[in-house]
């Protein structure tokens, strides 16, 4: 009776064990991570919100997307990351960001995510190599390029692959303007409104070229401005190619500088690519065909330009938060992994974002970001945004305006050089 007693005791203690191994391993397989992603553009929210439910039907992972209102992003992120359930993917767009969030930052070096890049220019490191964001678009700026008016001087845009060559084909249409009926450029107005186009992201190609040969990372006391020779050599050409004459820039506005390359006027237009639905919309009194346009990069007279591609860059970057638990960290990774490599991601991304530097990025609706993923694609060094480390921006571009208008009416380029180098270094101490 006692053995009989044992066995069945022994029986019912084999079955709890087995139902209580059974019932967690139910419950492990179950429960799966969430992914909470807090989301920096407003204007992307729709796309995002569509893209999660596809996800989590498709998975049966819970994606919830929060959008912060404009220019709320940060106070969003502090209030949200103080929460339990705290944002498992989220916005850290520089390094001042990176420094906020450095205790939040997981190292996404092994992640799949990082590995389907298909360039290393808008990705964020920590001090000892460690990857903590991920850009997932950007924009680029360039000379916006008729290909139609182009063609009809005799060119192509494979005939432009430097400094010289950009120069002979301006040039040459400058000589046959009456013949042609067109410009090489549109008006670089110097008006508030435009000038912005030359006093920073034109400016940016001395700044780039500079803080690249010094190893510049973070906002420099002082620049030499080393390349500024190869900013005249593009100013030059744009003040004595153009629509207008070098006396009329003061008025000149962005959006006659706009106008006159929509109405087929100039044959180039330097802007960037957020320019794509305003030419080719119907409410400027124009409409360009996306099929005649295309960005090509600045090219200024410095050696192995050539290589060169699109003025690039993007605070648009992906972190994930490494106090998530790891089921949430494994989920979120999944997530992004299955947003730049899936046909549903890949489409939403190109729509919404243009751009996109990941290897199964979708083509893109935007001529301008097609041209800078075709660039990258073909091994071209980016352009980076060295203008964001620009100290006291809204002063120093002021100085930078006011000696280009001085020297567009005859005056010294002496007076450029000072308010570009001498300007940095008294808006720095101002700063």
């Amino acid at each position: 009776m006692k053995k009989l007693l044992s066995v069945l005791l022994i029986s019912v203690m084999a079955l709890s064990l087995l139902a209580g191994c059974g019932g967690k391993e139910g419950g492990d397989k179950e429960a799966k991570g969430k992914v909470y992603y807090l989301n920096f553009k407003p204007e992307a929210d729709q796309a995002w919100q569509a893209l999660a439910k596809t996800y989590t039907k498709e998975t049966g992972v819970e994606v919830k997307v929060h959008t912060a209102a404009s220019g709320e992003y940060e106070s969003t992120l502090s209030s949200e990351m103080g929460k339990s359930g705290a944002p498992t993917l989220f916005q850290c767009g520089n390094a001042q960001a990176l420094e906020t969030w450095k205790d939040y930052l997981y190292d996404l070096s092994d992640s799949e995510v990082y590995a389907e890049r298909s360039t290393d220019d808008y990705i964020l490191k920590g001090e000892n190599g460690e990857v903590y964001a991920i850009g997932y678009c950007y924009e680029s700026f360039g000379l916006i390029t008729n290909k139609a008016l182009l063609k009809k001087a005799g060119y192509e845009v494979s005939d432009i692959k430097d400094f010289a060559s950009l120069k002979k084909v301006v040039e040459d249409i400058t000589a046959r303007k009456d013949e042609l009926g067109f410009a090489a450029f549109s008006s670089a107005g110097l008006d508030g409104s435009s000038s912005w186009r030359f006093s920073g992201h034109l400016a940016n190609m001395p700044l780039f070229y500079e803080f690249r040969d010094d190893k510049v990372t973070s906002q420099p006391a002082t620049v030499t401005g080393k390349y500024l020779d190869n900013y005249k050599n593009l100013w030059d050409l744009y003040i004595n190619n153009a629509t207008c004459a070098p006396s009329e820039l003061s008025t000149k506005t962005g959006d006659e500088s706009e106008a006159e390359f929509g109405r087929g006027e100039a044959v180039f237009f330097q802007n960037g690519s957020w320019e794509y639905a305003n030419l080719t919309g119907e409410d400027k009194g124009f409409k360009m065909n996306p099929a005649d346009l295309t960005m090509i990069p600045l090219y200024c007279g410095v050696e192995g330009e050539e290589e060169a591609g699109l003025c690039s860059g993007t605070e648009n970057c992906w972190a994930v938060n490494k106090k998530a638990s790891e089921e949430d960290i494994k989920a979120t990774l999944d997530f992004l992994k299955w947003v730049v490599t899936s046909e549903e991601g890949t489409t939403m991304m190109a729509k919404e974002f243009g751009a996109v530097p990941f290897k199964k990025a979708a083509k893109a609706e935007n001529v301008f970001c097609e041209a800078a993923n075709q660039y990258t694609a073909a091994g071209k060094y980016n352009v980076s945004w060295a203008f964001n480390h620009t100290p006291n921006v809204d002063n120093w571009r002021a100085g930078v305006v006011s000696a280009l208008l001085q020297y567009s009416n005859g005056g010294s380029w002496d007076n450029v050089k000072t308010a570009y180098v001498d300007g940095w270094a008294t808006q720095y101490k101002a700063q």
